[in-house]
């Protein structure tokens, strides 16, 4: 415990490179004794709740050119890592290019930490509330790494991330995604869902957090199906299984049914300290199926009217 009290009263050295690859000669020389930093919200919290140590050096991002801001690129919409989570949930063109997105960066702690932290931090964490969305929205990362490629599929980054050999040097610098006019589905309605369950009701770390978008047909079909669910300290996973079985598919409520089972099978989160594994496995399969039921019956279920964290336990 005093050499917990001792580690918050020290003082990290601070480094602020200007370039990237000034950053990562940086991290290779300080090695474990460093850690990248830009709006430090995680990495605080942590520290006081003594889950981290204090690290002797800081290396600040916030220096690094091209990081930050929104522009299109290639026919997509790229977010540096360093915009701020209060950027990304009133941005504009975030907002038609991924709801899914806007949505994940609303619910994300108080007004105040959404001012300072960064969708780069969220993400690079692993579990970032964020991450769900980004699966959803089939989103790239531009990674800067010994072995990175220019665009990494969010995928495929998290299962590196979660990895034994995952590289401590490797930088997030930004996130892309199909422009808006690419997400223009035909023929039928478009939906992109998030759902977030915490401790309370607002400004709250998450439990569990849901995402799906996909096209309701005019005949009723479902087409274009993409579901994530994190949340917590869980690794946020893609469940193809449960997008298989709705894909193509007409509602019904066996479908629904069918539906929890396959989530229930696919998803297995940690357990923590607030809930068990198999809670957060039947709250996330509680969720979608309650956010699929309203979209299919919107005159019987508005927006306003949500279903609570404890029914959907319950069911």
């Amino acid at each position: 415990m005093l050499q917990w009290r001792e580690d918050l009263l020290r003082t990290p050295v601070l480094y602020q490179p200007s370039t990237l690859e000034e950053a990562r000669k940086l991290k290779r020389e300080l090695g474990a004794k460093a850690v990248y930093a830009a709006g430090g919200t995680l990495l605080r919290t942590l520290w006081e709740n003594g889950t981290a140590a204090l690290p002797e050096a800081l290396i600040d991002l916030r220096g690094v050119a091209g990081f930050s801001g929104v522009r299109h690129e290639d026919g997509h919409l790229y977010i540096g890592a360093l915009t701020e989570l209060s950027a990304c949930r009133s941005h504009g063109e975030i907002a038609m290019a991924s709801p899914v997105l806007r949505e994940a960066a609303r619910g994300i702690a108080a007004p105040s930490v959404r001012n300072i932290a960064t969708i780069g931090g969220n993400i690079t964490c692993g579990y970032g509330d964020v991450l769900p969305a980004l699966l959803v929205a089939e989103a790239e990362l531009a990674v800067s790494g010994p072995d990175s490629s220019p665009w990494v599929p969010v995928a495929a980054w998290l299962a590196d991330r979660w990895g034994s050999a995952y590289d401590p040097e490797t930088i997030v610098a930004g996130v892309r995604l199909p422009s808006a006019s690419a997400c223009i589905e035909l023929g039928g309605r478009r939906f992109e869902v998030y759902r977030k369950v915490g401790r309370r009701e607002a400004f709250t770390p998450s439990l569990v957090t849901a995402a799906l978008v996909g096209t309701i047909g005019e005949d009723g079909v479902l087409r274009g199906v993409r579901i994530a669910a994190g949340g917590g300290s869980s690794r946020p996973h893609r469940l193809e299984q449960a997008e298989a079985l709705l894909e193509g598919r007409r509602f019904s409520a066996e479908l629904m049914s069918s539906l929890c089972e396959t989530v229930h099978e696919e998803y297995a989160p940690s357990g923590d300290a607030f809930a068990t594994g198999a809670y957060k496995t039947k709250t996330a399969a509680n969720l979608i199926a309650a956010e699929l039921w309203r979209l299919l019956h919107p005159r019987e279920h508005s927006p306003e009217q949500p279903v609570s964290p404890g029914e959907m336990a319950s069911e």
